[in-house]
């Protein structure tokens, strides 16, 4: 049943979501633009290469992210499709990160084995938890001074739930992050008794694994920090100038840690390898020029 309403009272709820549709569409705007700025990249190494699950993961990852502003501006009666997409999303970030870290192990099996069991105990629990959650979502229409807002609201322990989420793919996350510094620091270690070549190509190479994976973990602790504390009863149903601001920077980040940061630790990694070969092809073409004038001087001399 719609709820219709020109109380005055309701005032502050409807700039509070007209504020909040703008912080929205300002994420969308903050995707579209790194998309630009990393368009050129794209094409030389996601389209124009040879396709694999991580093509196909980072396209889906990529060009979800404006979709995804739209239906989050259309409220809660997309409420599903909204928790849907994010744990489905959250999954393909996982996927990226073991393809990661089995290459930083140099195909171990028992570490894939050990990271598969621990990515499907995580999705697997947040994603029941997640649906007892929406069991309980109930949503209705309401028409306040003449503006429609979707309003909603949970049966259930919804801060609880919704904690138990973040705590569980916090684990996954921290856990992917110790095992990437551990591997790196090994390596690293190792760097020193091999020959400066080799040792430097390696050092590169997992100083970007490194740093791209540093930055995403950072971001997500940032968004993970933020959503507990939006959990408050304060924070959550306040219309405080400050609530909002908490909510919007929120809104943004969430939008960078999963369709930026998510993706550009696909493109790092080819960007790093295609630069790896074309110096190899450079040396390689200037070996064969020097081997050739060398071959023409002894020629000459012996005639």
């Amino acid at each position: 049943m719609t709820f219709v309403s020109d109380d005055p009272s309701w005032w502050p709820q409807i700039i509070s979501n007209i504020f909040y549709s703008y912080w929205t569409a300002a994420a969308g705007v903050v995707v579209v633009y790194d998309w630009v700025l990393t368009l050129g990249q794209e094409i030389e190494l996601i389209w124009r290469q040879r396709w694999s699950l991580m093509t196909v993961l980072y396209l889906i990852i990529r060009y979800i992210g404006i979709p995804y502003s739209v239906i989050y501006l259309l409220g809660t009666i997309t409420d599903y499709a909204l928790n849907g997409t994010n744990v489905a999303l959250t999954a393909m970030l996982g996927v990226i990160m073991i393809a990661r870290l089995y290459a930083m192990y140099q195909g171990s099996r028992t570490m894939l084995i050990f990271l598969v069991i621990m990515f499907l105990a995580v999705n697997i629990a947040c994603g029941v938890i997640s649906a007892i959650d929406l069991k309980y979502a109930v949503s209705e229409e309401m028409i306040l001074s003449g503006i429609h807002v979707c309003g909603y609201g949970y049966g259930g322990n919804e801060q609880l739930l919704f904690s138990m989420v973040w705590i569980l793919y916090t684990v996954w996350e921290v856990l992917a992050l110790c095992c990437s510094v551990y591997i790196a620091v090994k390596h690293f270690r190792e760097v020193r008794r091999l020959s400066p070549s080799t040792g430097s190509t390696i050092g590169d190479c997992f100083r970007v694994l490194i740093q791209s994976h540093v930055l995403y973990f950072a971001s997500f602790v940032g968004v993970s920090c933020l959503q507990l504390a939006n959990l408050s009863p304060e924070i959550l149903n306040s219309v405080s100038i400050g609530a909002q601001l908490l909510q919007g920077v929120l809104q943004i980040l969430l939008a960078v840690q999963m369709f930026v940061l998510g993706p550009r630790l696909i493109l790092s990694v080819r960007e790093y390898n295609a630069k790896l070969v074309a110096d190899s092809d450079a040396e390689t073409s200037m070996n064969s020029i020097v081997f050739q004038e060398h071959v023409h001087v002894s020629t000459s001399s012996t005639v």
